[in-house]
């Protein structure tokens, strides 16, 4: 037996531009597994990226290290039949990058144009989970429970440390954060590092083996996980190695930047100093102190330092420059300014006013005006300042000594100087206002707000405000560097900062303006762009980084929105090398989730760190837990499982053998960034601050059961008082879950029991997978359910939170409803604590270790709990006070088989539908209301969904579109969905629809769908209602992908290996053939038509028309293999041949109305096409037709005349009778002609004629109150005065009829040639001999038509055409008609010609014809369809109302149908056109392939517009540009 692997694949399609085409672009793909995954990379074979593209990814082969610049290139190659696969298997977590290189496809040109350069994409990225695992297990993300701890307060180490881990392992965490573990600076902060590569050696002693000791001890013994912060973008401002090299922080000599901030920090710590001789106040007692000291602040720091000087230029020194210039000659004029000697516009500039001299200057002379820097820095070029001199007073002459002195020079350029400083003195008083304000504001938080510290008096060691810059001391080390390079930046944080602006950079004014709240001890780290810039210091951190990623199993980046993204990554790249499956989360803080998304694709971060406590009421709470909660229960499945038949992979092949392999293939779905959601962290502050101390339960419960990786702190279980001092504190932890052995009992101590509880289910649904959550809010409580997608089970929560200001009563929770589930109660408590002043002096007071709260959990009653049959009511017990909360399990009877549910819901169907035909899915998957209606005798339409629209399709279609959407959405508030929780209609109607088609007669191939179909849903019936959204969306998509796959097999092998586009083009046949009561072919026998659109003409006499049916003939049936669909149409029609014509509308055969003098060309046209498309097609020329009408006579007769069908001729002889009868000249007047027949048309309008000119060969027809082409709108409007009087009447020689004339005459006589035709011409008295062969006729036609039809670009050449210059309206295009009744209208530019460039290229010189269709693409050619008429015609009306009832002539009921609407179909020919002419003049395969590209450019509209359609089809029409028009036919046969 042939050994079975099992491949899953994560798909990856790509846009044309090469961008995901993932919602929200973030590609978030599982850990690593065994076999490794792969990504496949699909690309549709025609996009732009494919031109001389390549893709380039650096995700690492197997046993590869990853090399962040290493890219693998995979060539791309263009396909327009296929999309391109490419399969990249995923062994190494981490965050890896894509792009792609290809050459820009040029604008389409008739002449040769430059290549355009190649180009590169943007890069995008893939994060990919690292693999945790514990003990050997697997540990998900979502399984994460997270236990913080600051180091410094742990006590002695191994002991204390021993105690407090066994603790915390005992609660059920799985990972330990630690803050920084190495040496502290001076301020003893955990973050202020004073050497990266040293452990605290105060802690321990023996450096790194007590680290590697630690964390083995943990995992092994403990069961815990290690994570620990990193911090890159500062370090302790008394870090010794900053004094041998202070080129790794910002200074005026690293960063001149920073010059006037400096300058203003030092004049700001000196004003300190000097208060109180200066008689201002040093200790601030209200706001009026403080605006004292800020005037203060005006005087003697902003105006003393002139911080004016770094902004303006220097008028002394610039004037000067600019003299001595102008007095040496030294003129230099700017590019494009005056004129080339600079003297020709004197007058002109000797009139500018002085503001547009200073603009010259500001334009064209300014220097170092790219940032701030040293005083004065900003300057002018004297060079070009003396060019405006010599512009205003001329050239100096050294022997005349000049008109103009130098002094009156010097004075004109200091006023222009002047002028120039005005706007840098306006960003002077911007840039000090604002000083102003922070200064103000920061000086009130700190000395006056009674949130803040209040600090006391200002003292040169306390002074006014923090500075902004650490100067490190002079001595041994630091005596070679000038003093102010000594100053270094201080890190901090600003208020919705730029993430990604360096706020110590050139291009930032932040510590100057000062807006940055800084951290003292702390040196902010300056790496410059690459290693490069600063070598040691990246070295330096990458040792650090790889130390920390040598012990702990994870990271947390600290302040990772102010670390430099470039820093970040090469950092983790270091991290990864060591630890592959590094876990990595950050704090940040970028103040947009579009930013975040940013920093979490670049840098592979696993998880962004969330706080419950910035919650600040229980809506919001409930709002974060839904956040980060899970899916909603009933999610959809996105997943769709291959089925295809086992692949053998060629290269797999064994002792002649092979592999077989089984595809899982998965979507990349929108994902949101994984969180960390923390009840509380090490930088918040306890509820029994910010709310009340009981909140710290139900807070914490809520918490843990999100299905993310969640979290606590040292301190929050125990109900610490407050938020711990990072910096002052020096006690020791205390935790009764480290001390207290009888702990495992509930009383006093904190929640660490209950935490073991909440921790222990969290990490078991974060390990099997219960992803699926519902959150409800009310009042002041909130649940939360969380279940299991498959087996259904989970765990049910009640939280009462305990906000302020809500008092102590039960809240006002209703009874909850737990449909189809039944529970168990697994206990209810409350918390109580002990808040009172004197508990929290006592938990302050102890002096050597942190205690928390007097606190007690007390056993709740049980929670009311009625099970009945089909739900669960629970309801809280009388006394379920705030800080209470309720915990239950909960299942769904039957459903742990749920697993098998979906198996078999899955399952089956693609032998279901197999046996089916092409005309059974028509009916299977489409039908619209009226075909419907049709079919079941008027008594059953569409589905009607409860506050939405109804569907377009009775069939699978139609839910499938709404569907669709819903799914990949998750909308489960959609309107269907509502509809489905409310009952099972849907099912019934869905199924007992196929059952009755089922059972009538000649319907057997229904009989395994329908029955399908209702085991499927009998399956799904029980499920509760909550879930019945997600089983019907699985049972129709299958049934419906089973369908329409089984409908692409029984089409031709183009379409089932072809394009998804073709493909879906093609199953528009089958959406539009079908068999319905209401018409028919014939007018005795029901057989399958094609209807000409949906839903306006799909049933009685408006589905089959003659036109309709062969233009869209050979791209619905030929074209897709259908051809006995397609002769039956050909010969159903041949048999209402009459007065050489077919019918426009067929109505069975029993009413046909002969007014389409186009119909009977694409009808030849299409015979012809079935000859050399369809196997044996010559032979349908000799198939017998019995005839509706008698040959060659006119009379007309009812169907069920004893002549009607009386007569039989071949096709062949049919087709002849075509060709004489508009040889001899048509003229009739319809049959049954009148109101009845037509009341808009006037009685003219009912004659018809047609004619040869035997001198051009050349067809004429039609009048100018008759409409005998497809643009054939009658006027109907009385109001406006436009009945009966058509659009676009189009009589003469419309030039489509005369290119498939030309056409039908070319084939017949290859056909005669080869005896395949028994006819040579036809019979004629203007030929001597009596007949006029085809190939006369044909040599007529060509050698007339480009002088008939023809307008050159060149008037000159005229003479050699049909052309009145007076009437022409644009050169270089073919005519739409030939001698009209109004001659304007010949020379109209129109969508037509390609049609007959198609059919009858020869006709065509193929300069002119690229020519042409150039203008067309420019000037016709919409997003979707071919504008119908020039916007350069003074007849262009673009949008098309048929229901206007105006006065307008030309719209009122949408008489301009055809006068600038967009069509369709016209598309298909000109591209087609395009096509065959521009690659008559390629010469290279690449050139060839280009032309290819050009096409599949243009029909990008037609892609979109077909997918997101719900009708599954191409629209009939749009108005201009694309808009949507309300009154087009959704999906039209002929636009496909």
């Amino acid at each position: 037996m042939v050994p079975q692997m099992v491949k899953e694949v994560h798909i990856l399609p790509l846009t044309d531009s090469g961008a995901p085409d993932v919602q929200g672009g973030y590609i978030y793909l599982p850990p690593p597994s065994d076999p490794a995954y792969t990504v496949r990379f699909v690309i549709e074979g025609a996009s732009s990226i494919c031109r001389r593209g390549s893709l380039w990814v650096n995700i690492p082969r197997e046993g590869q290290s990853f090399q962040r610049d290493s890219f693998t290139e995979y060539k791309l190659y263009p396909d327009f039949n296929r999309n391109l696969e490419i399969d990249i298997p995923i062994h190494q977590a981490g965050s890896f990058a894509f792009y792609a290189t290809y050459t820009p496809l040029p604008d389409f040109s008739i002449s040769s144009i430059q290549t355009p350069a190649a180009t590169a994409t943007p890069v995008y990225y893939i994060d990919v989970s690292p693999r945790l695992t514990l003990h050997g297990d697997l540990l998900p993300l979502n399984a994460l429970s997270i236990f913080s701890l600051i180091s410094k307060f742990m006590g002695s180490y191994p002991s204390d440390w021993d105690r407090h881990l066994k603790g915390i392992s005992e609660r059920g965490y799985n990972m330990v954060h630690f803050t920084p573990l190495v040496q502290r600076g001076a301020s003893n902060s955990p973050y202020s590092i004073f050497d990266q590569l040293i452990f605290d050696p105060t802690c321990f002693p023996h450096g790194e083996k007590d680290i590697a000791n630690l964390t083995e001890k943990m995992e092994t013994e403990y069961g815990l996980l290690s994570l620990t912060d990193v911090v890159w973008n500062h370090t302790a401002d008394n870090s010794e190695w900053l004094q041998q090299h202070p080129e790794a922080g910002y200074n005026v000599e690293t960063a001149p930047s920073l010059e006037p901030a400096l300058d203003l920090d030092d004049a700001l710590l000196e004003f300190s100093k000097v208060l109180k001789p200066l008689g201002l106040p040093t200790v601030l007692e209200n706001v009026g102190d403080l605006l004292k000291l800020m005037e203060g602040v005006k005087i003697h720091v902003i105006s003393k330092i002139k911080l004016w000087e770094f902004y303006v230029v220097s008028i002394d020194r610039d004037a000067d420059a600019a003299v001595r210039a102008w007095v040496g000659g030294n003129v230099l004029f700017p590019p494009r300014e005056f004129d080339n000697d600079g003297l020709g516009n004197l007058e002109a500039v000797e009139s500018w006013s002085l503001a547009q001299k200073a603009d010259f200057l500001l334009q064209n002379a300014l220097v170092n005006g790219d940032r701030l820097g040293e005083r004065y820095r900003r300057r002018t070029d004297p060079n070009i300042a003396a060019a405006l001199l010599t512009t205003i007073f001329g050239r100096y002459d050294h022997q005349s000594h000049s008109a103009t002195d130098p002094t009156t020079a010097h004075a004109e350029m200091v006023n222009i100087l002047d002028e120039l400083n005005v706007p840098f003195y306006k960003e002077y008083d911007t840039d000090s206002a604002e000083i102003l304000e922070q200064l103000f504001n920061r000086i009130k938080y700190v000395r006056l707000d009674d949130h803040g510290p209040k600090l006391g008096e200002i003292t040169e060691k306390e002074p006014l405000i923090e500075s902004y810059f650490t100067r490190l001391p002079i001595n041994d080390n630091t005596r070679k560097w000038n003093r102010r390079t000594l100053a270094l930046v201080n890190n901090g944080w600003i208020w919705n900062a730029d993430a990604m602006v360096d706020n110590a950079g050139s291009t930032s004014r932040a510590y100057l303006r000062r807006e940055v709240i800084v951290w003292t001890d702390c040196v902010k780290l300056r790496y410059g762009t690459s290693p490069k810039d600063n070598p040691w210091l990246w070295e330096h951190m990458a040792k650090y980084t790889r130390l920390m990623a040598k012990h702990f199993g994870g990271f947390r980046i600290d302040n990772c929105h102010s670390t430099p993204l470039i820093v970040a990554e090469y950092l983790l790249d270091e991290a990864r090398k060591v630890r592959p499956n590094l876990w990595v989360c950050a704090e940040l803080f970028t103040g947009s989730e579009d930013m975040d998304y940013v920093f979490v694709k670049r840098l592979g971060l696993s998880s962004l760190i969330r706080e419950a406590m910035q919650a600040w009421s229980t809506g919001e709470l409930s709002r974060l837990v839904h956040r980060h909660g899970g899916r909603p229960i009933g999610s959809f499945e996105v997943d769709d499982i291959s089925r295809r038949s086992e692949v053998e992979y060629p290269e797999s092949h064994i002792n002649g053998g092979g592999k077989l392999t089984k595809e899982v293939v998965r979507r990349i779905k929108r994902t949101p960034v994984h969180a960390l959601f923390m009840d509380c962290t090490h930088d918040n502050e306890v509820p029994a601050q910010k709310r009340d101390a009981r909140d710290t339960l139900p807070n914490a419960a809520l918490v843990s059961m999100c299905a993310c990786a969640t979290g606590s702190v040292m301190g929050y279980d125990e109900i610490y008082p407050r938020l711990i001092d990072l910096v002052k504190e020096t006690r020791s932890y205390t935790s009764a879950s480290s001390n207290d052995k009888a702990a495992n009992r509930f009383g006093a101590g904190g929640i660490g029991k209950i935490k073991k509880v909440l921790n222990g289910i969290h990490t078991l649904m974060g390990k099997d997978g219960y992803d699926e959550m519902h959150v409800h809010h009310e009042g002041e409580s909130i649940t939360i359910h969380r279940v299991h997608p498959k087996s259904r089970k989970g765990y049910f929560l009640i939280a009462h939170t305990a906000f302020p200001g809500y008092g102590n009563d039960n809240g006002s929770l209703s009874p909850v409803h737990l449909s189809g589930t039944k529970a168990r109660h697994l206990g209810s408590w409350m918390l109580e604590v002990d808040s009172s002043d004197e508990a929290k002096k006592a938990a302050f007071g102890d002096e050597e270790i942190l205690k928390g709260l007097p606190s007690w959990i007390r056993d709740l009653k049980e929670t009311g709990l009625d099970v009945k049959e089909k739900e669960t009511i629970i309801s809280v017990p009388e006394y379920f006070p705030p800080g209470s909360i309720a915990l239950f399990e909960t299942w769904i009877p039957g459903a742990e088989h749920a697993e098998g549910l979906d198996t078999f819901v899955t399952g089956g169907a693609k032998e279901a539908f197999s046996g089916t035909s092409l005309i059974d899915l028509n009916f299977i998957l489409y039908r619209c209301e009226s075909e419907e209606r049709a079919s079941t005798n008027g008594q059953d339409g569409t589905y009607n969904i409860p506050n939405h629209d109804p569907l377009v399709y009775a069939g699978l279609q139609g839910w499938w579109s709404i569907l669709r959407k819903i799914v990949d959405t998750n909308d489960l508030g959609h309107a269907l969905c509502n509809h489905l929780r409310d009952g099972q209609w849907p099912l019934e109607y869905t199924a007992s629809r196929m059952q009755r088609m089922a059972e009538i007669p000649g319907h057997k191939s229904l009989v395994e769908p329908a029955r399908w179909l209702k085991q499927r849903f009998d399956a799904i019936r029980s499920v509760p209602n909550f879930l019945l959204p997600r089983y019907f969306a699985l049972a129709i998509r299958t049934a419906y992908t089973a369908a329409w796959t089984h409908g692409l097999e029984l089409l031709s092998d183009n379409v089932k290996k072809g394009h998804r586009f073709l493909q879906q083009l093609s199953m528009v046949s089958v959406q539009m053939t079908g068999l319905t009561k209401s018409a028919s072919l014939y007018p005795t026998k029901m057989v399958p038509c094609l209807a000409a659109g949906l839903p306006h003409f799909s049933s009685d006499w408006a589905r089959c028309w003659g036109r309709d049916v062969f233009i869209a003939l050979r791209g619905l049936h030929l074209g897709i293999g259908r051809f006995n669909e397609a002769k039956d149409h050909i010969l159903a029609f041949a048999s209402v041949l009459k007065h050489g014509m077919i019918p426009n509308l067929l109505s069975d055969g029993k009413l046909p109305r002969y007014n389409a003098r186009d119909a009977t060309w694409f009808f030849l046209q299409s015979i012809q096409d079935y000859t050399k498309m369809a196997p044996d097609g010559l032979g349908i020329l000799r198939e017998k037709v019995p005839r509706r009408f008698l040959p060659y006579d006119d009379t007309w007769f009812e169907f069920d005349d004893p002549r009607a069908y009386s007569k039989v001729s071949s096709l062949e002889d049919i087709i002849q009778e075509a060709l004489q009868r508009h040889a001899d000249g048509i003229k009739y007047r319809e049959a049954n002609a009148g109101a009845n027949l037509d009341m808009q048309m006037k009685s003219e309008g009912f004659d018809i004629k047609v004619t040869v000119d035997w001198e051009t060969g050349i067809i004429y027809g039609g009048s100018q109150l008759n409409c005998g082409t497809w643009m054939d709108k009658m006027g109907e409007s009385d109001t406006a005065w436009n009945k009966g009087i058509p659009g676009t009447p189009r009589d003469g020689a419309a030039i489509e009829i005369t290119g498939m004339l030309y056409s039908t005459l070319v084939w017949l006589e290859e056909l005669r040639q080869k005896g395949h035709y028994r006819y040579s011409g036809v019979k004629s008295m203007v030929d001597a001999n009596g007949v006029i062969s085809f190939h006369t006729w044909a040599s007529k036609i060509r050698e007339n038509f480009e002088r008939c039809y023809y307008i050159p670009m060149d008037q000159k050449q005229d003479e050699r055409y049909d052309v009145n210059q007076q009437i022409v309206n644009r050169r270089g295009i073919y005519k739409d008609l030939h001698k009209s009744g109004k001659e304007y209208e010949d020379y109209q530019l129109r969508c037509n010609f390609p049609i007959a460039m198609c059919v009858a290229p020869q006709l065509f010189t193929p300069y002119f014809a690229l020519q042409a269709l150039f203008i067309a693409d420019s000037v016709l050619r919409g997003p979707l369809g071919m504008a119908t008429l020039d916007p350069q015609d003074l007849n262009y009306r673009p949008y098309y109302n048929n229901s206007e009832e105006s006065t307008d002539f030309a719209t009122s009921k949408g008489r301009n149908y055809h006068q600038g609407p967009e069509w369709l179909w016209p598309t298909g020919f000109f591209l087609r056109a395009l096509l065959i002419f521009d690659l008559k003049r390629k010469k290279t395969q690449e050139e060839r392939t280009e032309s290819f590209q050009q096409i599949a450019r243009r029909l990008t509209g037609c892609v979109e517009a077909i997918t997101e359609s719900p009708w599954a089809g191409l629209p009939e029409l749009t108005n201009k540009s694309g808009e949507y028009c309300a009154d087009s036919c959704p999906t039209q046969a002929w636009a496909e």
